[in-house]
């Protein structure tokens, strides 16, 4: 293997992994290295929903190219893309009113959706919930992948696309540093490579490299309940499933809507936005249903704080809720696990460029399905020139 690249990207997951794909794309030499044998993190730890729809100004225009990006190489290789679109659920005047309101929006950006009445939508989706359902706004053009299947099959496929494509897994980054004109990376290995450029996208183990940085970025750290059912392919529920407190959380409603500043929060709500939950259901190939979620965070410094544990009581607050929805019996669960996402409270992403040689990507949240292909494109051009 050789020592010296155009490119290091240091992390496994689907961030670093598109910044990859786009220097690839350009020609040029790259060398990935993550530290566990595949990627454990967020990455793998979600539900698997590609929705620009959810994001807010330059952020769906990432969304809307990664969409294209998935679909293109989809139809090179099978990384688990399925187009069944995602649908918003309605479950009151307000979050009818946020609908109509979006639907506006994105009208206005020649992206495709169709508001569906109660109906149709519980026609399409008879299991569906009518007591629940009062429209919803379907996007069909959005895409799923399977969170768990999507980062192996993406990698194993630039491995067979780019000659000039290496990836080494069980190998940890300990220092990465400007020498000479260069970047040295070295490893517990006691390998060392150079490059003329280093992405670093490890999610919140940037730590390891710059700690003082790390502490003074402003990131937080959000925990994620989910949680995955038993196969039921006999229920007809595809695409991405989006419900009503979905509609008072997303940024695209905060944002693009005129009346989400003025809607009230009902009662029987307030307790599930403590626990920053809103319920999404996502069918995997398989027939499992996987159900969430809900969001408990904490400063950089006081991350172990939120433990691994896995509050019950979050969870039947999820299920509860989720059974209001749907006809199926959510409860037959096989298991149940957290996600650790790294985000900035005023940030959509956090960038550092230590020089102009070694860059850091990172902290880019629940966006990172959704977007990280189309970003990281821009994000290579510009780290290029």
């Amino acid at each position: 293997m050789k020592q010296k690249y155009d490119l290091i990207i240091i992390g496994g997951g689907i961030l670093g992994t598109f910044h990859a794909y786009h220097a690839l794309k350009e020609n040029k030499s790259v060398l990935q290295l993550e530290k566990d044998n595949y990627a454990v993190g967020s990455t793998v730890r979600n539900f698997g929903q590609v929705v620009p729809s959810g994001m807010e100004d330059k952020w769906f225009e990432y969304g809307r190219t990664a969409t294209n990006i998935y679909k293109e190489i989809q139809a090179d290789f099978d990384i688990s893309v399925r187009q069944n679109g995602s649908l918003y659920l309605a479950s009151d005047d307000d979050e009818v009113q946020l609908l109509h309101e979006l639907k506006k929006h994105y009208d206005g950006l020649d992206y495709d959706s169709s508001l569906l009445t109660k109906e149709s939508t519980l026609a399409k989706h008879p299991t569906l919930k009518g007591e629940y359902v009062k429209e919803a706004l379907f996007f069909p053009q959005e895409v799923s992948v399977e969170p768990d299947l999507m980062i192996h099959r993406l990698q194993r496929y630039m491995v067979e696309k780019f000659p000039q494509y290496n990836i080494i897994y069980n190998t940890l980054v300990i220092s990465c540093e400007s020498v000479d004109g260069e970047v040295l990376t070295s490893t517990n290995k006691g390998e060392k490579f150079t490059s003329d450029k280093a992405i670093i996208c490890n999610g919140y183990e940037f730590k390891l490299l710059f700690p003082d940085l790390f502490l003074s970025s402003g990131i937080v750290i959000s925990k994620l309940q989910m949680m995955r059912t038993v196969s039921m392919p006999e229920v007809n529920l595809e695409g991405n499933i989006l419900t009503g407190l979905t509609t008072r959380r997303y940024e695209s409603f905060e944002h693009h809507c005129p009346s989400f500043k003025n809607i009230s929060t009902p009662a029987y709500y307030e307790e599930l936005i403590k626990w920053g939950i809103h319920i999404l259901f996502k069918k995997a190939v398989d027939g499992s249903f996987i159900i969430g979620d809900s969001h408990e965070y904490a400063n950089v410094d006081q991350f172990d704080d939120l433990g691994f544990n896995l509050k019950q009581y979050v969870n039947e607050l999820m299920l509860t809720e989720a059974q209001k929805i749907v006809n199926f019996d959510v409860r037959q669960i096989q298991h149940y696990w957290a996600g650790f996402y790294p985000q900035h409270p005023t940030k959509h992403i956090v960038e550092y460029d230590i020089d102009n040689r070694i860059h850091i990507r990172t902290a880019i949240g629940g966006k990172g399905m959704t977007a990280s292909a189309g970003y990281a494109g821009e994000s290579i051009k510009a780290i290029f020139g």
